[in-house]
């Protein structure tokens, strides 16, 4: 069979596109890290590694925001692909009306971040809250806490809401994986007297693993760029306690320091760029063992 290799301008107008909405404000935006550009001069002086170091100096809180950010990564990676993948099992098949049942789980994927965050602000009061009412309704009252304004369980209840908006997303494709494998496989399985747990973890998981390979690899690049959840629930507080990069990156631009604001995003940039590389490389692994 021969391969049609089409001409190169087919390509062109699209790639010109990339070229001048991506590529070049990205190449800026690495120039401009290594500047002191900032809102209160019209000039911008190079200045070497000095917005890194800063970034990088104990005496600073941008680490905090960075360990937060890896952090609240790789919980709300392991939460919804566990709780999306154990959804998808039991909305697959024996429940009644589990169409219906799909329907609701992947509702609040669709809700607007803000909706969400005016309601688990109500859901999380201290004083009339939902959470908090039924504790005490339930004699519970050493348990109540104050949810977001607590240093301990602030940052706790943003994965919370995190995963409860996600899991239903990660649930869709984790189902259509299931539903692609073959029933063949479990009738084998029956006729050889496996049982439950076998079966998913002899057939279902690795047969699964392209849909969780896909996953893990959105949850990654949503995780390391996670704003508006923080935002809207804490916009980083109780202190910096709830910080993660792209709320220091926005503090820093409505302060004025861009230098610093880009600089962050450039060291988000590399960790996304070499996690994004291997995440790629061992997917392509799969596809080539499939």
């Amino acid at each position: 069979m021969t391969r049609k290799i089409y001409p190169f301008y087919f390509i062109a107008i699209a790639l010109g596109i990339y070229i001048i909405f991506t590529v070049v404000p990205s190449l800026m935006g690495i120039y401009l890290s290594f500047t002191d550009w900032n809102s209160y001069s019209r000039e911008v002086h190079f200045i070497g590694l000095d917005n890194f170091k800063t970034i990088f100096s104990s005496n600073e809180n941008y680490m905090h925001g960075i360990n937060n950010t890896v952090i609240f990564t790789i919980s709300t990676i392991v939460l919804k692909t566990m709780i999306g993948l154990l959804l998808a099992i039991l909305v697959n098949k024996g429940i009644r009306l589990k169409n219906f049942h799909r329907v609701i789980l992947f509702l609040p994927a669709i809700i607007p971040m803000l909706v969400v965050g005016i309601i688990f602000k109500s859901i999380f009061n201290p004083e009339y809250g939902l959470i908090n009412e039924v504790l005490r309704a339930l004699g519970l009252n050493q348990w109540t806490q104050h949810w977001l304004t607590d240093v301990n369980w602030a940052f706790k209840s943003i994965i919370a809401v995190d995963v409860w908006k996600g899991a239903g997303y990660i649930m869709v494709i984790l189902l259509a994986g299931i539903q692609a494998i073959s029933h063949s496989y479990y009738e084998a399985a029956d006729i050889d007297g496996a049982g439950a747990w076998k079966k998913f973890r002899f057939i279902t998981v690795p047969l699964l693993m392209p849909a969780l390979m896909v996953t893990t690899v959105l949850n990654l690049l949503y995780g390391l760029k996670i704003f508006d959840t923080v935002y809207v629930l804490t916009n980083g507080g109780p202190g910096y306690a709830t910080d993660v990069v792209y709320t220091q990156v926005f503090s820093q631009f409505t302060l004025g320091s861009y230098g610093v604001g880009t600089a962050l995003i450039t060291v988000l940039f590399l960790i996304m760029t070499i996690l994004g590389y291997f995440a790629i490389k061992l997917m392509s692994r799969e596809e080539q063992n499939g």
